[in-house]
């Protein structure tokens, strides 16, 4: 989908990922082509590009849009659990199996398997992947049944798994398998042109900001955002700019906190100054933490005590100490729509609004 934004420049939008450099443009042509088959994809991207996000959009542009989109990090867990994740089991597979249940591979049946940190998964679970992508079977731990799965694969990695084929950490043919249409996602420094966008609609979003009326940044802050290099990509942009209007209190975010930053008004120059003491230095960052914490909870100060570790009174004690008032992170009904509106995306689920 094609829009304009405020400047009257095409904004080109797939389902949530937005830009309007012209290699975002030759991405989204790709996968407008990849999303209605039922081909295998393979998501090549740095940490924080938004893979699963674009998995996500390649699901609900493609015919199994009405079935589940089931995801699983492959990283997030022992290869033993792995297993199970994946396969299911029947009760009785082994101690503490009270009932039985099914795997990943099994509930994505009609729909899309996204396999995230796919390079992390042993040789011996790709034998066993393999063969489930083959036979379109599979078996859960101590059954002896196979049953029948009809899924789309989406794979993705931040490493050339052609050098893991190499090193023989990863089967060839199951390489092979998954690689069937591999898209190259690109990293935030090499799209800066898209920044300015990409704040405005994450501004627009949250609700810290429609909380707190915060509507822009100021054209120093910009401009640091622009020229800072983003090692965390897409993620990285989106925990600097929550942090920000977190701490602002103003409509408009006139200091950020961004690794090296020259500017005197940054966090990061008043966190590290020579002239702080590390007391002072270590109640900085947990201000920062608890209001982090807070923006994500919505001000409930039972659920974010909880998170921290810490007790309500110690919490509510920590917020008088600080100046952070529940109320200020208190999600309210949404400023007026300031961006075009997307019609494409409104049948989307809530997650799918997330940034590329």
């Amino acid at each position: 989908m094609v829009w304009r934004d405020g400047r009257g420049k095409s904004v080109f939008d797939f389902s949530g990922v937005l830009g309007s450099s012209p290699r975002i443009r030759e991405m989204f042509q790709l996968l407008e082509m990849v999303a209605p088959s039922e081909a295998t994809v393979l998501l090549l991207g740095e940490t924080g590009t938004g893979k699963e996000l674009v998995a996500s959009a390649v699901h609900y542009h493609s015919s199994r849009n009405g079935k589940p989109f089931i995801t699983i990090n492959c990283a997030g867990f022992p290869e033993t659990l792995l297993e199970s994740e994946l396969f299911g089991y029947e009760k009785g597979a082994f101690t503490g199996a009270d009932h039985p249940k099914a795997g990943k591979i099994e509930l994505a049946h009609g729909g899309t398997l996204f396999l995230d940190e796919i390079e992390s998964m042993s040789v011996v679970m790709q034998g066993k992947l393999l063969r489930v992508l083959e036979d379109q079977k599979v078996h859960r731990l101590g059954g002896s049944r196979g049953i029948q799965v009809d899924m789309r694969v989406i794979a993705a990695t931040n490493v050339p798994l052609k050098e893991l084929v190499a090193e023989g950490k990863m089967r060839s043919d199951f390489y092979y398998r998954i690689n069937v249409i591999p898209i190259q996602l690109i990293p935030l420094r090499q799209r800066k042109v898209d920044i300015p966008l990409l704040v405005q609609d994450f501004l627009h979003r949250h609700s810290v900001a429609t909380s707190k009326g915060i509507s822009s940044v100021s054209k120093q802050v910009m401009r640091q955002l622009v020229e800072y290099a983003w090692p965390g990509n897409i993620r990285e942009l989106q925990n600097v700019l929550e942090r920000a209007m977190v701490l602002t209190t103003g409509r408009v975010i006139e200091a950020v906190d961004l690794p090296g930053s020259s500017d005197e008004n940054t966090q990061d120059r008043k966190s590290t100054s020579t002239d702080a003491s590390l007391n002072d230095w270590l109640k900085e960052q947990e201000k920062q933490y608890l209001a982090q914490k807070l923006a994500v909870s919505q001000g409930n100060i039972a659920v974010t005590a909880k998170s921290c570790g810490i007790g309500v009174r110690t919490l509510s004690r920590k917020m008088r100490e600080y100046g952070l008032d529940k109320k200020l992170f208190k999600q309210k009904e949404p400023i007026a729509e300031t961006l075009p509106r997307r019609e494409a995306l409104i049948s989307l689920p809530t997650r799918q609004m997330r940034q590329l």
